[in-house]
């Protein structure tokens, strides 16, 4: 597992790597939406799926806020049995692998 220094700055995408990269190597299938303009307004970043387990996960830089429409969709996809939710910013990085 990654130590992280909270006190990195890290840009979304820098964080989308780091997290796609160690999904991988751990045997999850991951979807990441590359140019959200062909993607319905505020569908989270990830979708990542290994057995059982979906999670679908919003990334954010430490001061990156979630728009109306990324909260609801994060908040319909909550009400989903068995989904998991997340949003992870740089902070998070350990916690998500």
């Amino acid at each position: 597992m990654k130590t992280v220094d909270p006190n990195v700055v890290m840009t979304e995408k820098e964080l989308a790597k780091n997290i796609v990269a160690a999904a991988k190597e751990c045997g999850w299938l991951v979807a990441r939406t590359w140019l959200s303009k062909f993607s319905p307004a505020g569908e989270p970043d990830l979708r990542m799926v290994r057995g059982s387990r979906l999670i679908y996960a919003e990334l954010k830089s430490s001061k990156g806020k979630l728009s109306p429409a990324q909260e609801q969709w994060l908040e319909a996809l909550r009400q989903v049995p068995g989904v998991e939710v997340y949003v992870w910013r740089p902070a998070d990085l350990e916690a998500a692998y």
